[in-house]
């Protein structure tokens, strides 16, 4: 079975043709924790189907490193179009996801642009018990659950995210199921720093892209930055969110880079048993 290995601002997935097989889906979903472990096996944050439905469209399947299925990834949605675009030869293309139809485009240089729906679920702001005090924080859909969390620590990079993150990442009082964590640090005038917290992951990634996006668009709203807005994540790649109307309740286009790390044959035997 033929593998590419992508990621999107240090975001790492592994990425499979659908066409290959008839169930390679239900393979994968069932092996996703040994694929994606950091020892036993590949390493990624998650792993992608991609399986054309047209001459330009395309479904996504995604499941989380843990094998939990998500309906949106946005940084996996742009390694999707990158890899279809070497693989079938688009450079337009709809990837229709759980969360929603979205529209690619790949751009020369190897940057992906996605249009993404406007966000559902805007609650306002809220104060949040957590060990030693509170927290406030903002909670939309991109997609997926995602809580954004202002900070101004002058060690931002630097400072662990746990206990804090776990606590809020299965807080009582969001929805069932929790929501992923983004840290936002305003740098600029139109630039934020956002370190994130992922659900199926349960660990920090060097990049959520609809956190990153929901980020932003909360930072819009509430005046921190002026768009478009400049997202630095903590791969130190940049992210450019471009609301295209009033945020947070707007359409978005989103854009970055997708980049190869690899490609191969996985070995039988990953695709059996769990992680030792």
């Amino acid at each position: 079975m033929r593998f590419a290995k992508l990621h999107g601002a240090g975001n790492d997935f592994l990425l499979f043709d659908g066409r290959s097989e008839p169930d390679l889906a239900g393979k994968l979903r069932t092996a996703a924790p040994r694929l994606c472990h950091r020892r036993f096996g590949l390493g990624a944050d998650g792993i992608l189907v991609v399986t054309p439905t047209g001459a330009s469209t395309a479904r996504v399947d995604y499941w989380n490193s843990d094998g939990s299925e998500a309906d949106f990834c946005a940084n996996g949605t742009r390694c999707a179009a990158s890899f279809i675009a070497a693989a079938w030869g688009w450079r337009e293309m709809v990837l229709k996801t759980g969360y929603a139809a979205i529209p690619a485009v790949v751009e020369d240089g190897g940057g992906i642009t996605l249009r993404l729906p406007a966000p559902d679920g805007v609650r306002p702001w809220q104060e949040l018990a957590v060990p030693g005090g509170t927290a406030r924080g903002r909670f939309l859909l991109v997609g997926v659950p995602h809580l954004i969390v202002r900070v101004d620590w002058p060690d931002f990079w630097q400072r662990s995210l746990a206990p804090l993150a776990p606590a809020l990442r299965a807080h009582p009082e969001l929805p069932a199921g929790g929501a992923n964590v983004s840290f936002a640090f305003v740098t600029g005038p139109r630039k934020l720093a956002v370190r994130s917290w992922e659900r199926g992951v349960e660990d920090e990634t060097l990049s959520c892209g609809s956190g990153d996006v929901a980020a932003a668009l909360v930072g819009l709203a509430d005046g921190w930055v002026a768009a478009p807005v400049l997202v630095q994540t903590a791969s130190n790649r940049v992210l450019t969110v471009e609301p295209l109307g009033v945020p947070p309740d707007c359409p978005i286009r989103f854009s970055g880079p997708a980049e190869w790390v690899a490609e191969g044959t996985l070995r039988p035997e990953l695709l059996v048993g769990e992680p030792s």
